[in-house]
């Protein structure tokens, strides 16, 4: 085949074309670094650059460093229960919260209507866990099945975010047939577009290593994870929940509020020590790289201003900091309601 020759017209067009795309690289490359901060800031939702977000594991979700955990203990009895979870949640949405998590009916109903209009600025983990695993009567697919679809018409909900299901504590009283039958239903609910993603929630950390590594239509956890709390030398769930890239949440961060001296309400006289005890567990834990988030349940807008605190302040504890968390941590060992005493369990896991 005869070589084209170039001729003059072809040399001068193509080296303008060239010097085109060098400069348009040139400069590409020096807003590189821009565009992909402001990349990523786009894909999480409800972005503030006072809050860090962390990778839910294979989801791909990112998620707030410290999340709205359901429940709302020690709240007045006389508050309105929907009016101050409005509130909880308009603070979190503020301050670039973007995860909360019911567990129990009363939980979800609260929380849907708390998020009524505002679904695009947080994540919802769902759990009616009176009609899941812990009970006998829900222990096939076709009645999770029918017991989630019931919870989402109850509460105007068309989908959730997250479908965790609630299993025995000891999650290894499940038998395998069981353990299949709230597979299926997780598969179900993901096929029809009712759940966007999957997971358990056990106090049984042996067991959930176990089905994490086995059937990969669990991508998030929840298990108790405190001041208490250490990773086991060899054979930790946090091994396995890095090994197989799941969603960690951490519940009970505040082990039942045996934390605290105080009874967290505004003006009791043990609150400033309180904060500090709350923003010193939860550095700690998030010191923990397979944790995702840990889920505190928070009764109003300055305990949302605390735990923000604590994800901005420095992570590694230093040698004063670690003797009193030690310190701390014997003092909710023995101050443990007797309901509560499984979470000395969960010092090693």
């Amino acid at each position: 085949m005869a070589e084209k020759k170039m001729t003059r017209r072809d040399f001068v067009r193509d080296g303008a074309m060239a010097a085109v795309g060098i400069a348009a690289g040139l400069a590409a490359r020096r807003v590189s670094g821009q565009e992909k901060k402001e990349s990523y800031q786009t894909k999480i939702l409800n972005y503030n650059e006072n809050m860090e977000y962390r990778r839910l594991g294979r989801t791909g979700l990112m998620v707030s460093a410290v999340s709205l955990g359901g429940h709302w203990k020690r709240l007045p009895g006389n508050e309105d229960l929907v009016k101050n979870r409005t509130e909880v949640v308009s603070k979190c949405i503020d301050c670039g919260i973007n995860y909360v998590d019911a567990c129990a009916g009363d939980e979800v109903q609260a929380y849907a209507k708390a998020l009524k209009g505002r679904r695009d600025k947080m994540y919802f983990g769902y759990s009616w866990y009176e009609r899941e695993m812990r009970f006998a009567d829900w222990r096939k697919a076709s009645k999770l099945m029918e017991g989630f679809d019931d919870g989402l018409k109850e509460c105007r909900l068309d989908y959730v975010d997250l479908w965790r299901i609630t299993c025995h504590e000891p999650g290894g009283q499940h038998t395998f047939n069981e353990t299949m039958e709230f597979i299926e239903a997780l598969q179900k609910a993901k096929q029809q577009g009712k759940a966007r993603f999957t997971g358990i929630s056990s106090h049984d950390r042996r067991w959930l290593a176990h089905v994490i590594k086995n059937f990969p239509e669990i991508e998030v956890i929840l298990t108790p994870y405190t001041a208490m709390t250490r990773e086991k030398p060899k054979d930790s769930l946090f091994a396995a929940v890095r090994e197989c890239d799941v969603g960690l949440f951490g519940i009970k961060p505040f082990a039942s509020n045996s934390l605290f001296r105080g009874n967290s309400q505004p003006g009791n006289p043990a609150a400033a020590e309180d904060d500090d005890r709350a923003r010193l567990a939860l550095r700690y834990i998030l010191s923990n790289d397979a944790m995702t988030s840990p889920i505190p349940g928070l009764i109003n807008n300055q305990q949302v201003d605390n735990v923000v605190r604590a994800v901005r302040e420095r992570r590694q504890l230093d040698l004063a900091e670690r003797a009193k968390l030690d310190r701390i941590s014997d003092e909710v060992r023995a101050n443990l309601p007797p309901e509560y005493q499984w979470l000395k369990d969960h010092e090693w896991v």
